[in-house]
């Protein structure tokens, strides 16, 4: 992979790739310390006034790295307790009329699972234990 410059042409090179691969040991991110680390990394990255191919590349990985966890992470916060619901179902296989079935017993309503009530601490509880989840993520934060 080549870069150009003027009239100077940059070729990719794999070791200095390998070299800030093993420097800044890019993966997937799942907790806001290694997001923020990250994010102090590509601070750094950027405030280069010239970067090389190898750098721009790895800026790109960990930039994607960041987006893909802050898309999670801050969706999940915006979503509401049904469309959580609703995930988990989906993520799960279970269909409404499967999970009416099996949780209308314990007081579960349809109007719950449509979304037409709200989800109250003892709902939240009974689909917690369900879903082997935490309740609050039935719950209105």
């Amino acid at each position: 992979m080549t870069k150009p410059i003027g009239k100077k042409t940059l070729t990719f090179n794999s070791e200095v790739y390998n070299h800030l691969l093993c420097k800044y040991q890019p993966q997937i991110i799942t907790n806001e310390e290694q997001n923020q680390k990250f994010l102090t990394i590509v601070e750094e990255l950027m405030s280069h006034s010239t970067s090389t191919p190898e750098e721009d590349m790895i800026l790109a990985l960990l930039v994607k790295l960041i987006e893909d966890f802050e898309e999670k992470i801050y969706s999940l916060n915006l979503s509401t307790p049904h469309s959580r619901l609703l995930h988990l179902m989906e993520a799960r296989g279970v269909e409404k009329i499967d999970l009416f079935k099996i949780l209308s017993k314990q007081g579960i309503s349809w109007e719950i699972l449509d979304g037409q009530l709200e989800i109250t601490t003892d709902k939240a509880k009974i689909l917690a234990d369900f879903f082997h989840v935490n309740p609050s993520l039935f719950l209105e934060t």
